[in-house]
């Protein structure tokens, strides 16, 4: 979660049973910094760190983690180019790059990032295979289910393609409350990627649900935004 995903709040949640947190989304290139800034002043959070910055400080974050706990450790990155997204994969202690294909904030679609990059089939898959052939550490692409205009599962049939470790798929459906389980069940059923569900998960039975239509893992966000959950994982 922008602005607010560090580690120290990956530290509160990991005793509930996580074996992998993501710091941010991070803004990595300087069009999302400045995209990031538009955002800020209009009262949503986000991590407003220089670009110069960005690596020590994801470096910092990381293994403030690790020093603490043997979890694996993933960052979620804006960009509108692989460059910056490689050269953060380089970090020692730094398990996982995410490609953030996710964001719908219109300061972030309006320069081509986050799920913008769902409409240009062709860009996303050079995007995708420069990160994989380059990174140094494994790569999740997180997209979000539904948008308009998008077949998801012909996306995530194409990420499956191009040899990412993860595929983290939200599973918002416009109009519901709750997560949208069918998409769940019929991307993990036509690939082979490590599947991640998210969205709407409050409960054991939510990640019950989602686990039971397909994904291999889950990750949370809203509720556990107060650095806490009413439930464990350790006990699923």
């Amino acid at each position: 979660m922008a602005g607010i995903t560090n580690g120290k709040f990956a530290l509160k949640l990991i005793p509930y049973g996580f074996d992998m947190v993501t710091l941010g989304g991070y803004n990595s290139d300087s069009k999302t910094i400045a995209a990031g800034k538009k955002i800020l002043l209009r009262g949503r959070s986000e991590f407003d760190i220089a670009k110069d910055d960005l690596i020590n400080i994801i470096e910092k974050e990381t293994n403030l983690i690790k020093e603490k706990y043997p979890v694996k450790v993933s960052a979620n990155l804006r960009a509108i180019s692989p460059d910056p997204i490689i050269e953060i994969s380089k970090i020692k202690l730094l398990d996982v790059v995410e490609i953030n294909c996710h964001c719908r904030q219109k300061e972030i679609l309006d320069i081509g990032c986050g799920q913008s990059m769902l409409e240009d089939t062709d860009f996303l898959i050079d995007f995708i295979k420069n990160i994989v052939k380059k990174s140094k550490s494994q790569v999740s692409v997180k997209i979000r289910a539904n948008v308009s205009g998008i077949d998801t599962l012909k996306v995530a049939k194409i990420i499956d393609n191009l040899s990412v470790d993860y595929l983290h798929l939200d599973a918002m459906k416009p109009g519901l409350n709750y997560a949208d389980l069918n998409i769940i069940s019929k991307v993990a059923s036509e690939t082979d990627t490590f599947l991640i569900g998210n969205n709407s998960i409050t409960t054991i039975e939510d990640v019950d649900a989602m686990i039971n239509n397909g994904a291999d893992g889950i990750s949370i966000a809203r509720a556990a935004i107060n650095g806490k959950l009413n439930f464990n994982l350790k006990n699923v």
